[in-house]
């Protein structure tokens, strides 16, 4: 009979730890590439390197890493420690026929935007410029470029340890062609009045970036990505006042062509994203 890998962790961890911890094993990870992150319970902690080495074995990683901190900071920097295996956590993770080169202990990379990276892979026309205002190791810069093949993605990142790795996976994708990487702050290094398309996939404070965002737009005109985190409750007008009320100062107005929901970010309250159409095309 086929056991699933949470069962055979459990399975063999059962005769290793106390009885009564078997439950406090995570049921949830993320794998990325062949490194593995999983979030260890305080009382685990004595057992902690038995439990990362049995999960590193039987879901093939090289590394386990243990989320004690979650992410921090504007440059998104994951609070892990490396528990179990190889020191070099650096990996390539295939999602979708793309590759991305990365170090999770350096990079954060969530599962649970895979459905949005997928959906923006097509989005974009042939002859269009895009302008990634928060590209990070190329989540949705990459994917883009190699099938939509838009004319030009300009990806901008302010984080040194990410724009590495955008760079990179630009040549390990083949669209140096595509792809303009540009390091430092987004307000200052993004390219205006030249894109059809804005992507804005950053949160918590998103709303400082929308005139960056629309000076990127030509003539002020075209379509934003905007990610967010809010309230369930206030979806979808208290984002699409706050874009309304920005757009207003360049004399252009704001109106929502549709939005997603990406994941849950707290009891109440999701990351959400909202494709806006800036202007009348």
């Amino acid at each position: 009979m086929f056991e699933t890998p949470l069962r055979q962790i459990k399975k063999y961890l059962s005769k290793e730890i106390p009885s009564e911890l078997v439950g406090y094993l995570p049921e949830k990870w993320e794998k990325i590439g062949d490194v593995l992150i999983i979030k260890l319970n305080e009382n685990l902690k004595k057992y902690q390197e038995k439990i990362c080495k049995k999960y590193g074995e039987i879901l093939r990683c090289k590394t386990v890493l243990n989320d004690f901190g979650g992410i921090s900071g504007k440059i998104r920097k994951p609070g892990v420690e490396i528990v179990y295996g190889s020191k070099n956590t650096e990996t390539v993770h295939i999602e979708n026929g793309i590759r991305y080169k990365l170090d999770p202990k350096k990079i954060m990379f969530s599962s649970g935007n895979m459905d949005e990276r997928i959906r923006m892979a097509n989005i974009s026309g042939k002859k269009e410029n895009i302008v990634d205002l928060f590209a990070g190791i190329g989540y949705f810069t990459i994917p883009m470029a190699v099938y939509s093949k838009p004319n030009k993605i300009f990806a901008c990142e302010i984080s040194s340890i990410a724009y590495e790795y955008l760079c990179k996976n630009i040549v390990l994708n083949h669209v140096t062609s595509i792809v303009k990487p540009l390091f430092g702050d987004n307000r200052t290094k993004a390219p205006k009045n030249i894109a059809d398309r804005v992507i804005m996939g950053y949160i918590n404070d998103t709303y400082r970036f929308l005139p960056t965002a629309i000076n990127c737009l030509k003539n002020h005109t075209g379509i934003i990505h905007y990610h967010d985190v809010f309230p369930n409750e206030l979806i979808p007008d208290k984002p699409i006042k706050i874009i309304q009320e920005t757009s207003e100062k360049y004399d252009t107005k704001a109106r929502l062509l549709k939005y997603r929901h990406i994941k849950s970010y707290a009891p109440g309250v999701s990351h959400f994203v909202f494709d806006i159409q800036i202007g009348e095309r």
